[in-house]
């Protein structure tokens, strides 16, 4: 194998000609390092003997779900075919974690509704659009002025989980919100431009394709950071997004006002649109395509935690 800084500079340059996400790159590049390192402590064997190694050292002696070691199993296999160019074949039996898979956490519309009323600003417009529309935080995050339809009342989501896109629904309780958020940006990017920081993120290559899209109000965030900053890859300073510690500060401390003591993050607000919707008759493949989860069966989860069928059965106590 190569050595381990030829390894990540090989790694970087492929995701990003092959259009990863600055988060994915990190998560790969972390496990890719855990894994060199297990092997320069384990050197013996073939190179499945070492995957099969480290996936079974991951289960056994750190105890990690069967999640993470699939994550860790696609950067291993990334590595090995796209950077080292070699096929791995066949791993052969390893032991997979058994734990628990646990279902999500929901809250019930009256918590969604007091934690709402205990976040202010750009923070409330956010976690309103996970829970009105079934967002993940960082798609979220990702949307630009562009994929704002005001006319049709849909907004269309870029690059989701899997690399594909899709539309949702505007709560109309939303719409002048998001208008009133578009003129901030508005604003906000004239100032930007003033200061010669107006450009922004272009993914893709976009830049290259259309070397003024940058500088225009359709391509802008429309939650912006507070400031201007480096970009991780190339250094140069532009407002991308706000922050997703920001949003998960802002959560916590409305969970915390709203007196809510379940355990739980943003997503929770997702897993509430989709639990809520099926509770309200929605069709399954509905939900599934606002989603955007490729198989039924991922969506099929929530039905777990329907509490439909469970308040209209009666338990036998009351019969006592």
């Amino acid at each position: 194998m190569m050595n381990k800084q030829t390894v990540l500079e090989a790694l970087s340059n492929t995701m990003r000609f092959k259009g990863y996400s600055h988060r994915s790159e990190r998560s790969y590049r972390g496990w890719i390092v855990r894994y060199i390192d297990f092997c320069v402590r384990n050197p013996a064997g073939t190179s499945q003997d070492k995957v099969v190694g480290f996936l079974t050292h991951l289960v056994r002696d750190l105890n990690n779900s069967h999640s993470t070691q699939k994550l860790a199993l696609n950067a291993i296999s990334f590595l090995y075919k796209e950077i080292l160019k070699q096929e791995l074949g066949e791993l052969g039996p390893f032991p997979k974690s058994t734990r628990a898979k646990k279902l999500p956490v929901v809250l019930s519309q009256d918590e969604v509704k007091r934690l709402l009323n205990n976040i202010t600003g750009m923070h409330h417009t956010i976690c309103s659009l996970l829970y009105g529309c079934g967002l993940r935080l960082n798609e979220a995050l990702n949307i630009r002025v562009k994929d704002l339809d005001f006319d049709r009342q849909v907004i269309t989501i870029r690059s989701g989980k899997g690399n594909k896109d899709r539309t949702v629904m505007m709560p109309p309780s939303l719409l002048n919100t998001l208008k009133h958020q578009v003129d901030v940006v508005d604003r906000l990017h004239d100032e930007d431009l003033e200061n010669g920081v107006g450009e922004v993120y272009m993914p893709n290559a976009l830049a290259k394709k259309f070397p003024n899209a940058a500088k225009e109000l359709a391509w802008q965030f429309v939650f912006p950071a507070s400031k201007p900053g480096p970009e991780p890859y190339t250094g140069i300073v532009r407002r991308h997004h706000i922050h997703d510690s920001a949003v998960a500060k802002a959560l916590r401390a409305a969970k915390k006002k709203a007196g809510i003591n379940k355990d739980f993050k943003s997503h929770a607000l997702r897993h509430s649109f989709a639990t809520h919707l099926l509770e309200n008759g929605t069709d399954i493949r509905t939900v599934q395509e606002l989603l955007g989860h490729e198989d039924v069966r991922t969506t099929q989860i929530y039905t777990h935690v329907m509490t439909s069928g469970v308040i209209s059965t009666k338990s036998p106590l009351e019969a006592i």
